[in-house]
């Protein structure tokens, strides 16, 4: 069985957000999928299967997807640098046409299109944040750094920091945010009018807002770079900042950028560059 792994939201090797990549033509048993997910031991492992026309099994058009996402401990609903990783393994190996669409359980369609410079543009829904204003006291105990406001989604606290710096320089407490559940937590802050860390300043690029995002308990305790969570970020930084589009940068270790545009009937283009890092055959009949 081949499986790639492949470097998301970043154009060069060792930055962006590593997702191991599964084409396949049925769906596996789940414990299996979790097996390999476990195996792998990445932020997420992505299997992806052919949709085919019910009447004679022939693949309807080439462009029909289904996906389903998988970190080392769980299966989640929602994963965006793993579909940019799998969109560039379809473009790359399985079709020539530059839009695909993935069929996703509850969140219905996602259309994808790869741009002549090999960018990958994702449309979404948006899944906007509430401010709370009551929230956790275990939330305030595990982050370190004073924040404004905490949000809510359905995937994530969501905690307005006063500056970049503060949400490059926290050092959670992951064993308090485990504590958490299933919802994870996001930090962010503007990047407009920051002296930030040389890190990010040397990238030359002015960014509209910083985050980074927690999972601990769903096995992850900081992810590299992550899509979903940005459908809220961005339509929050979006609306404080009476901007459409934004450059985002999700500030772990390694680094990833995310293009953001708002568009119509709740709806948000996520983009970025992803980069093949390898190809592999996994080999089950020993199990």
């Amino acid at each position: 069985m081949k499986m790639y792994q492949v470097d998301a939201f970043s154009a060069q090797l060792f930055k962006g957000n590593p997702a191991a990549v599964i084409v396949l033509d049925q769906w596996l048993d789940e414990a299996l999928m979790q097996s390999i997910a476990m195996e792998n031991n990445l932020s997420e492992t992505a299997f992806v299967k052919r949709l085919h026309a019910e009447n004679d099994g022939e693949n309807t058009d080439g462009e029909s997807y289904e996906i389903r996402w998988f970190t080392p401990a769980t299966e989640v609903d929602f994963c965006g640098h793993a579909t940019l990783a799998a969109s560039y393994v379809l473009f790359k190996d399985y079709t020539a046409a530059k839009t695909i669409q993935f069929h996703v359980k509850n969140l219905g369609i996602f259309t994808v299109q790869q741009a002549q410079d090999g960018k990958i543009k994702m449309n979404f829904p948006v899944r906007r944040a509430e401010a709370l204003a009551v929230y956790p006291d275990l939330l305030r105990q595990a982050l370190s750094k004073s924040f404004k406001q905490v949000y809510l989604n359905a995937q994530a606290y969501i905690v307005e920091y006063e500056t970049a710096q503060d949400v490059l320089d926290e050092q959670p407490d992951f064993e308090l945010l485990k504590q958490l559940g299933r919802i994870r937590t996001a930090i962010t802050a503007s990047g407009h009018g920051a002296a930030m860390d040389v890190a990010i300043t040397a990238l030359g690029q002015q960014y509209d807002c910083v985050s980074r995002y927690f999972a601990p308990a769903n096995g992850i305790n900081e992810d590299p770079v992550t899509g979903s969570i940005h459908t809220g970020i961005a339509p929050l930084w979006a609306e404080k900042l009476g901007k459409t589009e934004l450059l985002a940068y999700q500030a772990s270790e390694r680094g990833g950028e995310l293009h953001c545009a708002m568009l119509e009937n709740e709806r948000i283009e996520i983009s970025g560059y992803a980069k093949l890092y390898m190809q592999a055959e996994i080999y089950l009949d020993a199990q």
